[in-house]
């Protein structure tokens, strides 16, 4: 039986607005609404967008043509804006960080589980078919990866005159933003969780000019992070927003003993496998990748690039399938934002004290609250 196409309103018409926009027309949806602070900002970015209705975040929440509701709106307003999503009966796609606290972002996990509704966050590196391969061939081989390693490098931060709302929003920037990708990334291929970890945030600019004159920043520019995992791993990453020439460098390396494997988010169509023997570069493709799994994330032929924006409509398109009834693998949900939300906080607390931190002894009051 076909269904009539999911229709989605998208709260936040920036930079993520417009992909959302892309990957839920790429896969057959329907973008009914735009909605956010200035009205008049909206109707314009929906006229560019061919997006029929420009609605207050109320409006659209509550609207009767909205089936999903996008989150993309700074983050301080993911809460409030989540919670009357799930209260209006809609199915929920939140930006990370999904709070600004593990508490918060547990609040919104436990509604949405009450209320019956899809919720989903954009962890969309999971996406590539390169990482898909990566974690089958992990996983059937029984591969004991006891060694991970790498980094997520961005240059748009670098410049002392750069500035952002992200700057001010939250008590976490880099790690909050990107850091977690890495780490969604690695526990998402390996099935490892982080367990103890040692972290230094550091910062390239004390201050920062904007409109308003010269402001004092908050937040990190960068996190080095040391850890241990539950299956007895342990690894190193680096966190930065300010390296300059670097766009958006994540590269995850994972040791096992006989095999070594590389992803680099900058050359996505490439699965690096190394062993004492050789090393081989493993291209994306049909007739390359070992596990029938990955088939569905493999969008165009051998030798055609598929990135980021493609990435995000096969993230897309399994919400979609969720909310129809599928079953699909690897959807990253609430439940991911919650774990997001609790090693940002880990990473916060190890670098005030200086000292080793678990992963959930830094949320204890949250732990016992649920």
């Amino acid at each position: 039986m076909n269904r009539p196409p999911l229709r989605s309103g998208i709260i936040g018409t920036g930079f993520m607005g417009r992909v959302h926009t892309r990957a839920v027309r790429s896969i057959g949806g329907t973008v009914s609404a735009y909605a956010g602070r200035d009205l008049g900002r909206t109707r314009a970015a929906a006229d560019e967008a061919n997006v029929p209705l420009a609605l207050t975040p109320e409006e659209l929440v509550a609207h009767p043509e909205v089936d999903l509701v996008h989150i993309c709106t700074p983050n301080a307003q993911h809460l409030a804006l989540a919670l009357a999503a799930i209260d209006a009966g809609k199915h929920v796609v939140c930006e990370k960080p999904l709070a600004l606290t593990a508490a918060d972002a547990s609040r919104l996990e436990i509604a949405a589980n009450t209320a019956r509704v899809v919720t989903a966050v954009p962890f969309v590196y999971r996406f590539y078919p390169t990482v898909r391969e990566m974690r089958a061939r992990i996983a059937k081989s029984g591969e004991r990866i006891w060694l991970a390693h790498g980094h997520y490098l961005q240059d748009w931060l670098s410049d002392q005159s750069s500035y952002n709302w992200r700057l001010t929003d939250g008590a976490s920037r880099a790690f909050a933003d990107i850091g977690v990708h890495w780490c969604d990334l690695f526990e998402f291929t390996t099935g490892h969780r982080i367990q103890r970890l040692h972290a230094l945030q550091s910062r390239l600019h004390d201050t920062r000019h904007s409109d308003d004159g010269e402001v004092p920043v908050l937040t990190e520019d960068g996190v080095t992070m040391m850890f241990q995992t539950d299956r007895g791993a342990t690894g190193s990453v680096v966190i930065s927003q300010a390296t300059p020439g670097r766009k958006n460098r994540l590269w995850l390396s994972l040791d096992g003993e006989t095999r070594s494997y590389a992803f680099d988010q900058e050359k996505p169509d490439d699965l690096w496998v190394g062993a004492i023997e050789g090393v081989s570069v493993l291209p994306k493709g049909y007739e390359t990748f070992s596990d029938k799994a990955v088939d569905p994330y493999v969008t165009v032929p051998s030798g055609h690039p598929q990135g980021y924006q493609d990435s995000f409509s096969l993230f897309m398109r399994d919400v979609h399938a969720t909310i129809e009834g599928r079953a699909v693998d690897g959807l990253p949900t609430f439940a991911d934002g919650v774990r997001a939300a609790r090693l940002t906080e880990a990473v916060i607390a190890s670098s005030m004290s200086g000292q080793w931190v678990d992963v959930f002894a830094a949320n204890e009051r949250e732990v016992s609250a649920a």
